[in-house]
Parts: C-alpha cells; structure tokens; sequence
C-alpha cells in the first residue's frame, strides 16, 4: 500500500524537471503567435483594400493622377493664357475682312451674295494653264528673254520681283498711284491745275446722274438704254452686249472716284460689279453677243480699277481670271487682240487690252511681262513714221488708231522726248479735237494730258468748252451726250458717248500725268 501511494504521490506531485519541462513548453507557442500576427499583418491591411469595392479604388487612383497633371500642365497653360491675351486684338483685327456687300441692296433683288462665293471657289483657270499663277510663287529669273512667255511663272507683285528686259526697264515697275487723283483732297487741286473748271465738273455730276437713271434693276446697263422707262433719242444697236455696257456706265463712277465703298454713288457702283462678277464665264471671259473682246478689256479695267482702288479681296479673283484671259487671247503670232480670242490684232482692240492690263499692273495683279512684249510687236507692224503715225490692221495714219498707237507707245515706256512721239503729238494737235468722234477724242486727250505743255493748254480749252457746252441740260437726257458720225457712235448710242465724254472731262484727276517731275523712272502710271 505505501508503495502504491508513494506512486501516486509521485505521479501528483510533479518533480522540478517535470515543472520546468511545462513551463518552457508555453512560452514558444506564445512567441509563434505573436510572430505570425506580425508578419501576417500586412496582409490583413490588403484584405482591407480587398474588400472595397474595384470601382472605387480605380476612381480614386484616377483622381489622383489627374491632380498631377494638372498640377504639372498648369504653368504652362497659365503662360498661353498670357500670350493669347497679348495677341488677341491684334489677331483679331487683321482677320477681319470687308466684304464686298457692305449693306443690303435694294437694287439689284435678285443678285446672289457674291461675295462669299468668290471667297469661298477656285475659279477654274484659263488654257493655256502655264500662263496662269493662281498660287504665290517666286520667281527671279534672270535671262527673262531666253524663256518663252508660256514658261514664265509669275510672281504676285509682277514687275516689282520681275526680271527687267530692256523693254521692262522701260516700262517699270508701278504702284498704285496711278489712280490717287480720284481721292476728293487731291480731286480740287487737279482739277485746278490741270486746266479744268467749275463747269466741267458739274458736267461729270450731271452725267452720272443720267447714267444713274439709266441702271437696269439687275444692275446692269445697256447700249440700248433700257432703264429708267427711257425716251432718250439715240439708243445704241448692240442689244446684247451687257457686260461692255455696263463696264462702260461704271468707270466714269470709279474716275470720279466712287466706289462700293465710297461716294455718293455705291449703290449704283456695287450693283454693276455684282452684275459683272455674277456674268463672268468660267474661264474669267467677259465676252458677250456684239461685244465679244471688247467687251472683255472694258471688263477687265473696271474690275482691276475697283480693286486697286479698294482692296476688297471679293474683287480679286475676278479681276485676276480677267486678266488672265486677256493674256491667254493674245494672238500669239502678231501680239494684237481684235473679236476673238488669238486671232490677228487691230489696234482698236489692243487699246482696250493694254488699259486692262495697265489698270492690273497697278492694282499689283500678275501680268506675264512677254504679253507687253508682243504688244510691241503688234504695233510695230501697224505704224508709219517710225511710230508717229499708226493704222487699224495694216500701217496707216488714220487719226483714231494714231492717237490710240501713241498712247499705247506712252504706256509701254516711251519717253516724252522720243522723236516719233513728238511729231505724233504734233500731229494730233494740229487736228485738234473732233466734234463727231468721241472715241478719237476719248485717246486723244490723254495722249495730250500726259504730253501736257502749251499743246495740252491748247487742247484743253477747246475739248473741255465743247463738251460743256454741247451736253443736253434738259428733259430725260439732261447729262449725256451723242455726237452722231463718229466711231462705234450709232453701235453704242448715248450711252456709249456719255460715257467716253465723261472720261474725258474726268482726264484732270482720272489718271495721273506719266512725265510729271515728281515721278520716277520706274513709275508705270497710267
């Protein structure tokens, strides 16, 4: 029995061993517990992150990578700010663009807004297309006569880039002061210089007025003198030909300096334009029944003539594809113009080219410079005297086409102290102006305008006191004029002489003199 006891007094009592052997089993599963909440404790803050919504946690990284670049982009959008506000009014102010329709029309009701239209298309070009630059180029050239003129690409300022020949030296280069006269401050003084009066500018007034009157509601005019429900005795014959007659009305209006953005008349001025923008063919001709070049050239100087004297940017392709058929139509054998495009010249005709190219060199519009080199040509083979006289298609000294040969001659660069122009001059003089041929007296007086001394004094008086005195004062016709016998008088009619009348008593300011003083050598006014 003890032994028994003393056994279970044993296996109760645990020894010292048995005591420490417990104790240090404890303590290691207390460290494992501690060390596995430690190391696994990351990855209870995952399981945080694991149970948001995915959503959620791509808005906010996305919001924050916004804030970055938008935080990093800001200084430099700060700095454009900056920049815009400094150029804005600038910008803003050369953006702008006139256009050509500066205020509702009444009159004509019917015509489209141009204007956007001609901004806005490609006119097709005109054949041969290497005549025509329809983009800035450069060209400098140097051998400009070893290149054929279809070969010549042409430069936007023309004769200012150009290469000279002798012929281009002689001709120049032109600005736009061919046309400063017509301005109202310079208008007076020229008048008053150049030999005119009180009473031929009241003719000029009176002469627009009728040719007001006489505006068909489309804009347009006709030789026939269809407008204003006329009466007027002596219509003209060409029914058809729109286009030249209504060239004809408006370039009194721009010689007396109105325009369709100035004057008193730029109602009248704008209608016509629109009228001839509206009818110009696809390849830039103005070409209409009876008309035919004629028409065109007149066409082609009104058109260059409103542009240069505006600027209007509505103008510019029209008055450009004009003088590009002009030059497509030369005939490229003898160098004139006559009915048809390209065929043999006569010197009426070519007077009528060469004012409508004259009239874009000084707008700045591209002129191929061979084109006045042909026309040289042509004259040639139609003068006599060596220049001082000049015939229709063959050489001859008929009055109309010498005064027509000789301003050409001017216009090409003749020098006021060339021989043949001096005896030409005193030729013309000694006939004096007509009392029939307003077309004779049309060429005559600016070949003796830019002549000027004691001949143009003499000449002067004696056109200007005629034309004042024979101008109808009374019933429909008060301000036109019609001289009976003389060149294209029944074919044109009243209108046609009104016309040419008027240009005449506009000669003072219409056209600035070329052998002033004051100009140049290089100026290529008309």
């Amino acid at each position: 029995m003890s032994d028994t006891a003393s056994t279970a007094d044993t296996s109760a009592k645990p020894t010292d061993g048995s005591v420490v052997s417990g104790s240090g089993a404890a303590a290691p599963e207390q460290s494992a517990a501690t060390e596995a909440a430690r190391v696994h404790a990351p990855d209870r803050r995952f399981l945080v992150f694991a149970a948001l919504p995915s959503w959620l946690i791509s808005m906010v990284l996305h919001i924050v990578l916004l804030l970055c670049l938008a935080w990093m982009s800001l200084p430099q959008l700060l700095e454009k700010r900056s920049n815009d506000l400094e150029m804005g009014t600038a910008e803003d102010t050369e953006l702008v663009e006139t256009p050509l329709l500066d205020s509702p029309l009444d009159r004509p009701a019917e015509t489209p807004d141009v204007a956007s239209e001609i901004a806005n298309s490609d006119l097709p070009e005109v054949s041969p297309t290497e005549l025509i630059a329809t983009d800035p180029l450069t060209f400098s050239a140097n051998d400009l006569d070893a290149a054929p003129p279809s070969a010549i690409d042409l430069d936007p300022l023309g004769p200012e880039v150009a290469a000279k020949n002798e012929l281009l030296q002689q001709i120049g280069a032109i600005g736009g002061e061919g046309l400063s006269g017509r301005g109202m401050a310079a208008r007076s003084r020229l008048v008053r210089e150049g030999g005119g009066s009180e009473g031929s500018e009241k003719a000029v007034q009176m002469a627009l007025k009728w040719l007001q009157r006489h505006q068909n509601p489309d804009g347009s005019w006709s030789f026939q003198v269809l407008g204003g429900r006329c009466d007027c005795r002596n219509p003209g014959k060409l029914s058809q030909a729109f286009n030249g007659a209504t060239a004809m009305a408006l370039l009194p209006y721009l010689g007396a300096g109105n325009t369709h953005r100035e004057g008193e008349y730029q109602n009248e001025v704008r209608a016509g334009l629109y009228y001839l923008i509206n009818h110009q063919k696809p390849n830039g001709s103005f070409e209409d029944p009876g008309g035919n070049l004629y028409s065109h050239g007149l066409c082609a100087i009104a058109l260059s003539e409103a542009y240069a004297m505006t600027q209007d940017q509505a103008l510019l392709r029209p008055a450009q594809a004009a003088l590009n058929f002009t030059t497509y139509a030369q005939d490229p054998v003898g160098g004139g113009w006559r009915y048809v495009p390209r065929e043999p010249g006569d010197t009426s005709a070519v007077g009528w080219q060469i004012m409508a190219l004259k009239s874009g060199r000084m707008a700045y519009l591209q002129v191929d410079p061979g084109v006045f080199v042909g026309a040289t040509r042509f004259l040639d083979s139609v003068q006599t005297d060596s220049g001082a006289a000049y015939g229709y298609k063959d050489p001859g000294d008929r009055l109309s086409t010498t005064a027509i040969g000789l301003l050409c001659r001017m216009y090409l660069g003749w020098s006021r102290e060339e021989p043949a122009l001096r005896r030409g001059v005193e030729r013309v003089s000694k006939s004096g102006p007509s009392k029939v041929d307003m077309y004779y007296n049309y060429y005559a007086t600016q070949v003796m305008r830019h002549y000027e001394g004691p001949a143009w004094d003499k000449w002067n008086k004696e056109m200007r006191d005629f034309l004042v005195q024979s101008q109808e004062t009374k019933g429909h016709e008060s301000g036109s004029w019609h001289m009976g016998s003389g060149h294209a008088a029944d074919t044109g009619g009243r209108l046609y002489n009104t016309a040419l009348a008027t240009m005449v008593l506009e000669v003072y300011y219409r056209h600035m003199p070329l052998y002033r003083k004051q100009a140049t050598e290089d100026d290529f006014e008309l």
